[in-house]
């Protein structure tokens, strides 16, 4: 058995991350070691000599494998460094350098200073005086050295005028452009500009290089994100000429199953349809009570060719994004619309998979086919549960006995397994914003979650499941869909909040999702429970892509992989492909040169991808709420809170959900100080206290549209924290991390983003009623 400094000497040289597989190779444990070797490792995590992350292991300071890095500077010789984007610096210190190297065979643009690179760490550089050296995978994200913001032209038409920042963080620090600098840009106008030669005083001037649109046009609100993210959304010549090219694919080499009844269930406004569903009872006496379910979904493969320029469009969009005024397809709307989409009564391929499901819900074997398939019907979630619930239609009335009930009957059966299975079952509603004809918010809604919806929902999981086993069974390198459970000092944080509303988490080894469901259990349906579904949310890792499989702690499973959406998100076609490959199914599957290593970029790509498409429908609903509430200033509103910092306290209004901000410089006639542990703002003094949860009445001061950023004033009083005798007391300095702010002049419209905001990659949630882009498992 070796000792702690040989299993810390072993990690240190290891080119990234390891785990304790690789640790008992390396030292040729036996069973009885290797039970001995997990309580050393633990030791050596609990104190924080080696750091764990996705149930690897690597010393402090150390990084994986492949990384996603900005180049931030150039070192004394000129070479560009690095830093890894995501490195928290509170708990891990100072973001260590990466000298950046590039290959001699490098392929694509060169990179430079501010750009965003995925590289491969391969050893440290004394000669350089850094600790690590990345190799060129692949340049994500060229310097976007430009501002964007809108141009508003100088009164009186003598030319020039000012530019008004997009982004919440640079609120108040407008841009000024000399006349004859506008670029022919008029009022209005979203444009780039560059910085031109500052002036000592006034305001820093810049000169507009590129007119992007004009925000009195449709769906001006999501062309901001668009171009504030730098989402590609005009597909290239060559790929809209491959689309256009395509033919229907024959039935040859494949399964005609053009009699089975499958049905599409979507939104009601869908306009792809990539997955349809089937399923009987099963005929077979040895498995009685049980049903064979079947989940086909679009053969986008057929179309989309490793290598060819319909494939690295996909791969570089990485996913479709969905604003509420409109869609940015991953493929173009030949492929998705059209050729993949599963329309009534018409033939379309497809790769399907069969499944045997036992009378206690849980699968007992599957199989894969290549398929032909004509879809029965194509129904809308509430149309499929009206119809199940005696309201039919036209549509749904010679579906419901043969295709329906089946349906709902087979779904009956494998919830009783997700019952015992347990994931995570957090309670978030999710909102649903209804735009009018101008493109302007009409109204708000949340939209009642069906059983029709849970149905779709799991029969996607265990179709997920299915290919994840059989790719693994056939040694097929696949991406798969992780979510790592959450971190020791992210349950260390909520065991003591929880402390404070009276309710246990227990100190256990390894936490489950049935941790968290028990609490949630505790609160449900109480004023506690919008508070503590929002605390658990954020305890939680982020789900990502990734070619090892570390499980899916949300869903709790052991593995999972996305297969069901190949229409709209690039993981799912390399699944696809890899199905293709396994079952030899074809020629179009994936590449023979395909492996864990090459996969392992495109899961750190297509990951980047899915948080940028985040970040830009987030910010899209929160301009137009704000451009919705912009002339309702003064108005009072109930809302909650849902987020505290030094700075302020966020919240969401009830109606709308609408997130705003509350500088902690306006709440009264004291210094507040922010305590961690019961996440609130708490006056020095009075001992006054606003937490995440309270219900309060707001006030709205500000409304900055163009940013997406509005400012309230807190009307409610505040709880109190007991002093001695049980009387509102001080808080004691030692009460929470420093900061908070006196009583001052009212602050500049919300800042950085709202922590709590719906971070839709953080849950288990599957696919949601907002459609099959909405929701991220």
């Amino acid at each position: 058995m070796p000792t702690k400094e040989q299993v810390l000497a072993f990690i240190a040289t290891q080119s990234g991350e390891v785990g304790k597989r690789e640790i008992a190779r390396a030292f040729g444990l036996n069973a009885a070691q290797k039970i001995e070797l997990k309580s050393l490792l633990r030791d050596l995590s609990e104190t924080g000599t080696v750091e764990r992350s996705r149930r690897r292991l690597h010393v402090p300071g150390a990084l994986p494998g492949v990384v996603l890095a900005d180049i931030v500077s150039r070192d004394a010789d000129g070479e560009l460094i690095a830093v890894p984007v995501e490195w928290d610096t509170e708990t891990q210190g100072d973001a260590p350098p990466i000298l950046v190297q590039v290959p001699r065979r490098a392929v694509g643009p060169a990179p430079g200073l501010a750009d965003r690179v995925l590289l491969r760490i391969v050893e440290g550089s004394i000669e350089h005086g850094v600790p690590h050296v990345g190799r060129v995978i692949k340049v994500l994200e060229k310097a976007r050295k430009q501002t964007i913001g809108i141009f508003r032209a100088a009164p009186g038409g003598e030319g020039g005028g000012r530019i008004i920042p997009i982004d919440k963080k640079q609120l108040g620090r407008e841009l000024q452009v000399p006349p004859g600098a506008e670029h022919e840009a008029k009022d209005g106008d979203l444009v780039t500009v560059e910085l031109m030669r500052q002036r000592v005083f006034g305001l820093p001037t810049a000169r507009v290089k590129e007119k992007l649109g004009s925000l009195s046009s449709e769906k001006a609100v999501s062309l901001i994100a668009l171009h504030a993210h730098a989402i590609p959304h005009v597909f290239p010549e060559a790929v809209l000429k491959e689309a256009e090219a395509a033919r229907p694919v024959t039935p040859r080499g494949r399964e005609d199953w053009r009699d089975v009844p499958l049905v599409t269930i979507d939104p009601p406004d869908a306009k792809d349809h990539d997955d349809a569903v089937h399923a009987v009872p099963d005929d077979d006496a040895a498995n009685e009570g049980g049903f064979i379910v079947t989940v086909a979904i679009a053969d986008v493969a057929a179309y989309v060719r490793p290598g060819s320029p319909l494939d690295r469009e996909a791969l570089i969009r990485g996913n479709s994004v969905y604003f509420p005024d409109r869609v940015v397809p991953m493929l173009p709307e030949r492929i998705s619309n059209d050729l993949c989409s599963l329309r009534p009564k018409e033939d379309r391929p497809a790769l399907a998979v069969r499944m045997v499901i036992g009378a206690d819900g849980r699968k007992r074997h599957h199989s894969f086919h290549r398929i032909l398939m004509r879809s029965a019907g194509k129904l809308a979630y509430a149309q499929a549960q009206n119809a199940i619930e005696g309201r039919t239609d036209d549509i749904t009335d010679p579906l419901v006995n043969g295709v329906l009930k089946p349906l709902y009957a087979a779904y009956a059966c494998v919830k009783t397994a997700r019952d015992s299975r347990q994931p995570l079952d957090l309670d978030l509603p999710e909102r649903k914003i209804v735009l009018k004809e101008d493109g302007t918010v009409d109204r708000v809604v949340v939209p009642e979650r069906l059983d029709a919806h849970r149905l779709i929902e799991e029969f996607m999981i265990l179709a997920n499941v299915a290919a994840a086993e059989t790719l693994e069974e056939k040694k097929t390198p696949l991406v798969y869909r992780v979510h790592d459970g959450p971190s020791l000092e992210k349950l260390s944080n909520l065991r003591e909040f929880l402390k404070t509303l009276d309710i246990a988490l227990a100190k256990i080894d390894q936490v489950r999702p049935s941790h968290f469901n028990r609490i949630l259990a505790q609160v449900k349906d109480t004023d506690a429970a919008p508070l503590v579904n929002q605390v658990i949310l954020r305890s939680q890792s982020q789900a990502e892509y990734a070619s090892e499989n570390y499980g899916h702690f949300g869903l709790n499973l052991r593995r999972y992989a996305h297969f069901t959406s190949p229409i709209r998100r690039y993981a799912d076609l390399v699944v696809h492909r890899g199905l293709v490959r396994a079952m030899d199914f074809g020629s179009d599957g994936l590449p023979q040169d395909a492996t864990t290593a090459t996969l392992s970029e495109v899961a750190a790509a297509i990951s980047v991808t899915e948080r940028r498409a985040m970040a830009a429908e987030r910010e899209t609903v929160d301009r137009l709420i704000a451009h919705h509430l912009a002339d309702q200033i003064g108005a009072t509103f109930n809302a909650r809170i849902t987020g505290a910092t030094k700075a302020g306290l966020f919240v969401a209004l009830d109606i709308t959900g609408a997130d705003g901000f509350i500088p902690a410089s306006t709440l009264g006639q004291d210094y507040y100080r922010y305590d961690e542990t019961r996440q609130a703002l708490v006056g020095e003094r009075t001992g006054e206290m606003h937490r995440i949860g309270d219900r309060v009445e707001v006030k709205l001061v500000e409304a900055a549209p163009v940013a997406g950023a509005l400012r309230f004033e807190l009307l409610t009083e505040g709880s109190y924290v007991k002093g001695p005798r049980g009387r509102p007391g001080p808080l004691r300095r030692g009460g929470g991390p420093k900061g908070g702010a006196r009583q001052g002049p009212a602050g500049r419209a919300a800042g950085s983003g709202h922590p709590g905001q719906n971070p839709q990659g953080r849950g288990p949630q599957g696919k949601g009623p907002q459609g099959k882009g909405r929701s991220r498992p």
